[in-house]
């Protein structure tokens, strides 16, 4: 996915301590982030946009967690 445009909010669901950490879209339009990392000091979601900024091929300075930072839902924003 590229040409994302600014302000885009994805939907994100997160699955911690996976053995294959990926991105995958979902049926409904959102995305499922299989992450490597614990959910312990924010580990899990500095992988997340590490990942989603792969996955868009954007800077992860572009990338903020909107909300659900505790959650395993999150709202993020490409800005």
């Amino acid at each position: 996915m590229s040409m994302l445009a600014s302000g885009t909010v994805v939907a994100v669901r997160v699955k911690p301590r996976s053995r294959r950490p990926r991105v995958e879209a979902a049926p409904d339009g959102s995305l499922i982030a299989h992450l490597s990392a614990p959910p312990v000091e924010g580990r899990a979601n500095q992988e997340l946009l590490e990942r989603l900024a792969e996955y868009f091929s954007v800077p992860k300075s572009r990338l903020r967690i909107r909300s659900g930072a505790a959650s395993r839902s999150k709202l993020v924003e490409i800005g």
